[in-house]
């Protein structure tokens, strides 16, 4: 390489016909130097594209750590002891509260399957009564009470009705027995869509309430309009 009337120039190996050596300008010689290192020859041990990538993940995971561990007490292992106990948490407190329930909504229907008659819906519940499956005996008894009430004409059949409604309707045409029909109907929610477990106690209350209603006689005026709603 040498000066030339104000211009760099680079000597490469390049001769003519007479092989006299030539001056190539320093950008050409550039272009020349780089197009030649572009060769496949020359990268055939580089990295790949994938592998670039996982050596710039595991870096960032590392200074990731690093900066963890120095901001907390006890370095790398008081970073894993707290990892640890977090975990341990979590499934502790999933196993203690189980799958999430699903919340009440207005649009919950009293009855989930085909249509039964009472009397059908009272020998499923004292069949779980029986076995010890208080939730089901209770939703069984309760619908036993709405349809019963249904087939007396008290209640006009309804689908979708859900059991708070069913219990503030039937209240009307049985006033005297209004705030057992609401306990009962909070008792179906709880079991159904609240999570809770229904005992004994609470399945006997409900059966009281069915034989109670069986015979109980409606208002005059209040029967007539259960049935025409």
């Amino acid at each position: 390489m040498h000066i030339t009337g104000g211009m760099i120039t680079a000597r490469l190996p390049i001769r003519d016909a007479d092989d006299v050596p030539l001056d190539i300008p320093r950008v050409p010689a550039r272009e020349a130097a780089e197009r030649e290192l572009s060769k496949p020859m020359y990268h055939e041990n580089d990295p790949s594209l994938l592998e670039r990538g996982l050596d710039r993940f595991w870096e960032w995971v590392d200074d990731l750590f690093s900066s963890a561990s120095g901001a907390t007490p006890g370095g790398v292992l008081g970073l894993l002891v707290i990892v640890v106990v977090v975990l341990a948490l979590v499934a502790a407190l999933w196993w203690r509260l189980g799958t999430p329930q699903r919340t009440p909504t207005t649009g919950d229907s009293l009855f989930d399957d085909g249509p039964r008659t009472a009397d059908q819906h009272r020998v499923a519940a004292a069949r779980h009564a029986s076995a010890g499956r208080w939730n089901q005996a209770v939703q069984e008894r309760m619908r036993a009470i709405v349809r019963s009430l249904e087939e007396r004409t008290l209640l006009d059949p309804r689908p979708g009705r859900t059991a708070d409604e069913a219990a503030a309707e039937a209240g009307r045409a049985l006033p005297s027995h209004t705030d057992e029909l609401r306990a009962a109907a909070r008792s179906f929610d709880d079991v159904t869509y609240g999570g809770r477990t229904a005992d004994e106690p609470a399945y006997r209350r409900i059966e009281e309430l069915d034989v109670s209603l069986e015979r109980t006689k409606p208002s005059l005026d209040t029967a007539s309009t259960g049935a025409s709603e």
